[in-house]
């Protein structure tokens, strides 16, 4: 019966497309040269960041459309503590009547830069921490990278003022044994948030095949989460990036849903108007600087509004299509290739 209700409130929430959620790809430079990165950043870009008045501009409208402080933006890359002006770009945001966040991986976070960008009205922020020490570091590629990402997550679990973070690990064979001893040096650091994201097959981590979980892999990262859940010292949660059977709403506080192109929009690097900035580029469904992004938003997105194109190939005999639909945006690299991995057919079958 919730499921079903769930099933209705997502229609329903599919054809509001109210964007409370906007991505702002800022810069394509990182610091780090992580194995598992997404977006295959690295420490100099062919593409310019873009300037912060050409994004600022194309937002303009939204200001119309929507109640001040109802759409979150979140800046990203790369890695957003590169630009010397992200300060003041959270500044004028604000004034804008957008609150803001960042999504780091924590090597440039200090208490100098802390400070500064709670003072620029930092609403949210979230650090990867993806294994202990050796583990971390070998991922990020960059000796002492965990050691910068527990100092930003100790500056942050301990600020007294209202900011809301959590911290996200992407689980692997390589760090899946580790969660115990994460778990409880979190805690006792304060954290009180905690993500979980599997290693999905894009970007860098296309070509690196010892990332994914296999089936009881998969199945020991839900049980690990639903313990973790009952004894209720940190809120740990899965990620809206699948389905998972008979897992749902043990592993999070509700059901599955992936809000790509619904309520979840973003600007990427050269200006192309798309979802969450993982999703693969063929999904781009214009560019703010020949189009009115307010407009886009209302009147294209129908890859991600309707999804009827993702019943094909396992997803179309599968009998929980009607509660999955096709699983997370970012696992299709087009309209007809069909889904790259099935993480619910991981859970149940493998």
């Amino acid at each position: 019966m919730l499921q079903a209700f769930h099933n209705y409130f997502r229609r329903k929430e599919t054809q509001l497309h109210e964007l409370n959620y906007l991505f702002w790809e800022c810069t394509q430079r990182c610091n780090l040269n992580c194995r598992h990165c997404g977006s295959d950043c690295t420490a100099s870009s062919l593409q310019p960041d873009m300037p912060f008045a050409d994004f600022l501009k194309a937002i303009e409208p939204l200001e119309q459309r929507f109640k001040r402080n109802s759409i979150l933006i979140v800046i990203t890359g790369g890695e957003p503590l590169l630009r010397a002006d992200l300060a003041d770009c959270g500044s004028e945001l604000r004034k804008h009547g957008f609150p803001w966040g960042i999504v780091s991986n924590g090597y440039a976070y200090d208490a100098v830069m802390h400070s500064k960008l709670m003072d620029a009205g930092l609403a949210t922020i979230t650090i990867s921490l993806d294994g202990l020490r050796d583990t971390h570091d070998m991922f990020r590629k960059r000796q002492g990278s965990f050691d910068h990402a527990l100092n930003a997550i100790t500056l942050i679990a301990n600020e007294k003022r209202n900011l809301t973070y959590d911290v996200v690990t992407c689980v692997s064979p390589l760090n899946l044994g580790q969660l115990p001893e994460m778990k409880q040096m979190l805690i006792e650091h304060g954290v009180k948030y905690w993500r979980f994201f599997t290693i999905a097959p894009i970007g860098r981590a296309a070509t690196d095949d010892g990332l994914q979980l296999d089936g009881p892999q998969m199945r020991q990262l839900m049980d690990f989460i639903v313990a973790t859940r009952k004894e209720g010292k940190i809120n740990a949660t899965f990620s809206c990036e699948a389905y998972t059977g008979p897992y749902e709403r043990k592993v999070r506080d509700w059901f599955y849903f992936c809000r790509a192109g619904i309520t979840i929009g973003s600007v990427l690097i050269d200006g192309s108007i798309s979802a969450c900035p993982n999703i693969d580029r063929g999904f781009v469904q214009g560019n703010i600087y020949k189009d009115n992004l307010l407009d886009v938003w209302e009147n294209r997105f129908q890859p991600f509004r309707d999804r009827s194109w993702t019943k094909a190939g396992q997803c179309a005999r599968c009998k929980e299509y009607k509660n999955c639909l096709g699983g997370a945006m970012h696992l299709h690299p087009d309209i007809t290739s069909g889904i790259t991995l099935c993480h619910y057919n991981k859970i149940v079958e493998s």
